[in-house]
Formats: C-alpha cells, sequence, structure tokens
C-alpha cells in the first residue's frame, strides 16, 4: 500500500496538489478527507470522486499532515488500497434509535468482510443543537463484533464553534449520523491506541447528584464550588457568560472517570452559578467515580511517545499510513506540544500522515476496549500484509 497526503486552502490548490502526486503514475483509490467548514467539501469530493477515488471524510478544528498544520484549510491521505480491501459506509440517524443503525451497519460490513475494522467519522452537533451519542456509538460497533474488532476515529469540528460538524463521502453529507471505512483485517493490519496522558490529582470523588444533565453535587458538596476550590481558581462572570470557563481553566483540567479498567477522560463545558452545576462534556452519571487532574505538561506528550514507540518496536514493521486524531482540547491545552506530538507519531511510524483536531476521539484504551474518549490523541498506523502469492 502507498499512501501521500496533500493539504490546501483552496480546491485549486488541492487540485493542483492531487495533480502533483499522481503524474508519476500513482492511482489512489481512498481519499481520507479533513477539511474546514469554511472550505467547500463538496466541490472537493467531486473532484476526487471524478478522478475513480472513493472519499470518505469529517469536518475539523484544525487539520494536519507530516510537518504542516493549518486551521480553515484541507488535509488528505490518499491511499492506493486495492477496492476490495474496503467499503464505505455511510448512514444518516435522524429519527432512528442510534443502536439499531450501527448494529445494520455493522452487520453489513461483516457480510463484506469476515475480520472487519473500522475507522470511524461520526458528527458532534446538529443543527438542534443535539449532541450525536459516541460512547453508545462506539459501544454497539464493539459489540456487534462481540468485543473483538479494531475502531479509531474522531468527532467532526467545527473550528473550534459550537455549531453543526459533517460527516461526508463523494455524495453525501450528514450533520447527524456517522461514516466508516471499513477494512478487511485479513489483508490490513492496524497498530494503534488511544491514550490521554493526564494525571490524577487527589482522592477518588463520587458524584451524588445530577439533574437534566447537570452535575450537581460531588460527595454531596457543590459540585462547581468544590472544582473551582480545588483548583484554587475562580469564575468571574465574564468568564461565565463567553464560556472562557473552557478556555482558561476546564481543558487544563478534565476529569479522569475510573468505573472501567482504564480510565477515560471526560471535560466539564458549561456552567450554571445559580445551580452552582457542571454540565461535561460526556455525563457522569450519579455514583459514578473520577479524580480530577493536574496541568498539562511535557510528560503527557512523552507518555504518547512512549506507548507509540512500543507498539512499535513490538510490530517490527515500518507503516505504510498513520492516521491521528486529536482532541481540540488537547491543542488548548498542549499548544506547541500537541503539533510536536503529532510530528512526534509520524517521526515513530515514518509514514504519511494526516489527521485533525476533533470535538471527540474513538480508540482502543491500554486494555484494548474501544472507547469513546475526550481530551485525548487516538491514532492508529495501517499496514498491508504481505500478499503470500507474490515473492
Amino acid at each position: 500500500m502507498t499512501a501521500r497526503s496533500i493539504k490546501g486552502k483552496s480546491t485549486n490548490e488541492i487540485l493542483e496538489a492531487l495533480r502533483q502526486q499522481t503524474q508519476d503514475g500513482f492511482e489512489p483509490t481512498l481519499a481520507i478527507v479533513f477539511i474546514s467548514i469554511k472550505m467547500d467539501r463538496a466541490a472537493i469530493a467531486g473532484i476526487l470522486h471524478e478522478k475513480g477515488i472513493s472519499v470518505i471524510g469529517a469536518t475539523s478544528s484544525g487539520e494536519f499532515i507530516d510537518g504542516h498544520q493549518s486551521e480553515g484549510e484541507a488535509a488528505i491521505l490518499l491511499l492506493d488500497i486495492p477496492k476490495e480491501d474496503f467499503t464505505i459506509l455511510f448512514r444518516e440517524t435522524v429519527g432512528q434509535p442510534l443502536g439499531q443503525v450501527v448494529q445494520q451497519a455493522a452487520r453489513e460490513a461483516m457480510t463484506k468482510f469476515s475480520n472487519p475494522a473500522y475507522i470511524a467519522m461520526t458528527t458532534c452537533l446538529n443543527e438542534k443543537g443535539e449532541l450525536f451519542e459516541g460512547a453508545q456509538f462506539v459501544h454497539t460497533l464493539e459489540e456487534s463484533h462481540d468485543g473483538k474488532t479494531d475502531i479509531f476515529g474522531g468527532m467532526a469540528g467545527a473550528d473550534g464553534e459550537l455549531i453543526p460538524s459533517w460527516v461526508f463521502t463523494e455524495n453525501q453529507t450528514s450533520d447527524e449520523g456517522f461514516v466508516l471505512l471499513v477494512l478487511d483485517r485479513n489483508k490490513i493490519d492496524l497498530f494503534g491506541v488511544a491514550i490521554s496522558g493526564w494525571k490524577p490529582l487527589g482522592r477518588i470523588r463520587t458524584v451524588t447528584k445530577c439533574e437534566d444533565g447537570w452535575l450537581c453535587t460531588i460527595d454531596d458538596q457543590p459540585a462547581l464550588d468544590m472544582y473551582l476550590r480545588y483548583l484554587g481558581e475562580s469564575l468571574d462572570q465574564k468568564e461565565e457568560k463567553a464560556n472562557l470557563f473552557v478556555e482558561n481553566i476546564s481543558m487544563f483540567h478534565p476529569f479522569l472517570c475510573l468505573d472501567d479498567v482504564d480510565p477515560v477522560l471526560r471535560t466539564p463545558m458549561f456552567v450554571d452559578k445559580e445551580k452552582n452545576a457542571i454540565s461535561m462534556d460526556y455525563p457522569i452519571p450519579e455514583g459514578g467515580t473520577f479524580q480530577f487532574t493536574l496541568p498539562p505538561d511535557f510528560d503527557i506528550v512523552e507518555s504518547v511517545f512512549k506507548e507509540a514507540e512500543i507498539m512499535q518496536k513490538g510490530s517490527g514493521i515500518r507503516a505504510d499510513a498513520l492516521l491521528v486524531f486529536s482532541c481540540l482540547g488537547r491543542l488548548s491545552a498542549l499548544g506547541p506540544m500537541a503539533t510536536q506530538e503529532n510530528e512526534g507519531l509520524h517521526e515513530i511510524w515514518q509514514a504519511p500522515m494526516a489527521g485533525f483536531f476533533t470535538y471527540g476521539e474513538y480508540g482502543k484504551d491500554l486494555a484494548g476496549k474501544n472507547k469513546m474518549h475526550s481530551t485525548t490523541c487516538s491514532w492508529v498506523a495501517l499496514k498491508e500484509k504481505p500478499n503470500p502469492g507474490v515473492h
């Protein structure tokens, strides 16, 4: 498998980059597209389709390839995977039970391949302001395979705004649904993990009251007061109205939820000073346990590199392609270290890379379970298996 990454800030730039990458005879069959909502994704998808290239994509909140990071542009990974080794499934979920739609998609994938794996991109917010149920999505998809599959991907972004985000193919698009790149694991190996690197702070806490989506009390104390007091922070009226709470505080101190084998992060998104409550990006139920977290430092990035190096050395391979799904919150909290993180993964795997800053991540945790994550870096390296008939 050959992969090449291209970028551009206009349709014409993408067209020219595509021309340059294919003039030596490279014939991509698949384009994985991460693109700003400001760009004409339909036009770019159409150009790719006209050249016989299948398209799967998501809108982004910043995008990158090896050696370049941007905001408001497009990053594309081109691959020449044999057409018989992948398929793309697009599903809208408007007015339908999400679980049923996911199960149906999994059944279709299993009619195509006996051993499928998934690169998954979902929406985040729809036109009504409703959140896509990412945790249910990834749980249902995994359970449809009795826990024996790989799922990596992310939630579409919208240039950092809380407005609808989109997933698409060459001829379909939706702000409420998902798109799956289904790979034949008998032909293509996947090596990846989702890891946050955030370290716990203090003792284990328990959510003792939730109401209408708000986390109201922690250890029977008002949630907002406890969170701010524990971190030594305060919140003025300006910060509350502008939601600078997220930018200034919560992106740096997500909650480390402990109700599973491997903890996952959840990020406070909104506050209500009258209720003294917090709204999370994905709820923690009453009785759920968590720890606060320390401020980010370079050890967070080092922990990502460590796991990647262990996996790369263990596999003994040089990957054909690399996809990275990094939370927008990492960019906010880590700053330039988030860029170093992405470039470091590229250097470890020595493969053409594309990725984007997401509104949520999908990937395997260190215990091998597929989950929906927050403030996490999920990455996957692809390697075509050798054809036993070719010498």
